[in-house]
């Protein structure tokens, strides 16, 4: 078989796996956007941790490696690149703003902003897409800054953020029933798209950050499961 199996990839495995499940869940109906937001914060959780589980086995060959930036960058595209647009979709047939085209309706009074917000949905994915493939196209370029500067650093807003940066609007959508929030959902994906492409250094995070995301992580995910089982 070709490909890796061993247990440097099986946390990015289960992270796509995770994307595709909350991909489905949003996209057919038989879930509540935050059910994807869900299967999100997973993807979020096991990514954060797939790359110092592939650090750890030492005598990695370099096709290895080559293989697991690959990999990754292509989960990373279907967890945090299509799943988040998903959940806005599923947000606006919760919401009732889908409702006319499901029924096949010609021109609903509200296809114009439709269709602005479908193209924003679609221009979030295309971001994720160029920074993905920048990102991979410049490995080496960065290797050699970080021997030079003695720092890691990522050119925009890494992909990854979403998974932090949508569950909490959710969370904030629910909590403050009297205020709409999916159409905000739609500029925030539209602003983390130009972030993604967008020519600026952002460090990579030390242990303390990591750690400190994490706990956010966890907050959110709890704030989840209680709109999803309280």
């Amino acid at each position: 078989m070709i490909g890796v199996y061993d247990y440097t990839v099986v946390l990015t495995y289960l992270s796509t796996i995770s994307g595709v499940i909350g991909i489905i869940i949003a996209t057919t109906g038989i879930g509540h956007p935050y059910c994807g937001t869900l299967f999100l914060m997973i993807s979020g959780l096991l990514d954060g941790f797939d790359g110092k589980v592939a650090r750890t086995k030492r005598n990695r060959s370099d096709f290895e490696k080559r293989f697991g930036v690959q990999i990754d960058s292509l989960s990373d595209l279907i967890c945090f690149g299509v799943l988040p647009a998903s959940i806005g979709l599923a947000q606006l047939r919760c919401s009732g703003r889908l409702i006319d085209l499901g029924r096949g309706v010609e021109k609903p009074d509200n296809f114009a902003l439709l269709l602005l917000l479908i193209s924003i949905a679609a221009f979030y994915v295309l971001s994720a897409l160029v920074r993905l493939a920048y990102f991979n196209s410049t490995e080496d370029e960065r290797a050699e800054e970080a021997k030079i500067k003695g720092k890691e650093y990522f050119t925009g807003m890494p992909v990854t953020a979403a998974a932090l940066v949508f569950p909490l609007t959710l969370v904030l959508h629910w909590f403050i029933a009297k205020v709409d929030l999916t159409i905000f959902y739609f500029w925030l994906l539209f602003i983390m798209g130009l972030l993604f492409v967008a020519n600026f250094k952002v460090p990579k995070p030390n242990k303390k950050q990591f750690a400190a995301m994490i706990v956010i992580g966890l907050c959110e995910l709890v704030g989840v499961l209680l709109i999803l089982f309280g």
